[in-house]
């Protein structure tokens, strides 16, 4: 009886260095992020001062201002370059490299259901290193999600020079809006995405070392 092959992820370094450029620039930008919305918010609720990142809250309030926020703006401006250079590196790299043709395409509705009916009943098959097709829309959907909160916060913070981008959103509170939208799926995916890599760590060693192999085995989204 042979011996069946061994499932291999692997990941270059030029992915694995983007990949978690992204993730530290993202992080950033949500914890900032949630103290300048708490200075402004848009809906009827703020984020507990403990999640969010500021500066110097006894400075701030000395000079009268709300805590954090002005160092808060210069965090998220210093992620937001950090993910628009990190962000476009690893499209770049991923459309020439063929990762994407290779392993995000095709997709289309019937196997996105397909399998999104499979992994409801937690009967969808895992195997390392290939992506199913809810995970092939996932990822397409936060990239997506990656370029909308770029696109609608240059609009928030340049809105005369983005005019064009700002008529398109709906005017700067719907820039704002769409912003916080956008900022919400990508952190829903990234509670998802870290749920995935704790039931199949493989793939956190994989993006970590560059390659990763498992015994091939079913179970799992």
């Amino acid at each position: 009886m042979s011996t069946p092959e061994l499932e291999v992820q692997t990941h270059p370094i030029a992915t694995r260095i983007t990949h978690w450029l992204m993730a530290l620039s993202i992080l950033i930008l949500i914890g900032s992020g949630w103290r300048i919305y708490n200075a402004s918010p848009i809906f009827n609720f703020t984020f507990p001062e403990e999640i969010t990142l500021g500066g110097d809250v006894e400075a701030a309030l000395a000079l009268h201002n709300d805590p954090g926020v002005a160092s808060a703006i210069a965090w998220h401006f210093a992620a937001m370059w950090l993910l628009l250079v990190s962000y476009l590196g690893f499209m770049l790299w991923n459309l020439f490299s063929g990762h994407f043709r290779r392993d995000f395409l095709p997709v289309g509705p019937v196997s996105f259901w397909r399998d999104f009916y499979a992994a409801a009943r937690f009967k969808l098959d895992h195997r390392l290193g290939e992506y199913n097709a809810v995970q092939r829309v996932a990822y397409w959907g936060v990239l997506f999600a990656v370029a909308m909160m770029l696109l609608s916060g240059i609009t928030i913070w340049k809105p005369v020079q983005t005019y064009p981008l700002e008529t398109l959103f709906g005017g700067f509170q719907g820039a704002r809006i769409v912003h916080f939208l956008f900022m919400s799926a990508i952190v829903l995916f990234i509670v998802i995405h870290v749920a995935l890599v704790i039931l199949v760590p493989k793939t956190f060693v994989a993006m970590t070392r560059g390659r990763a192999t498992a015994k091939p085995h079913k179970g799992g989204a």
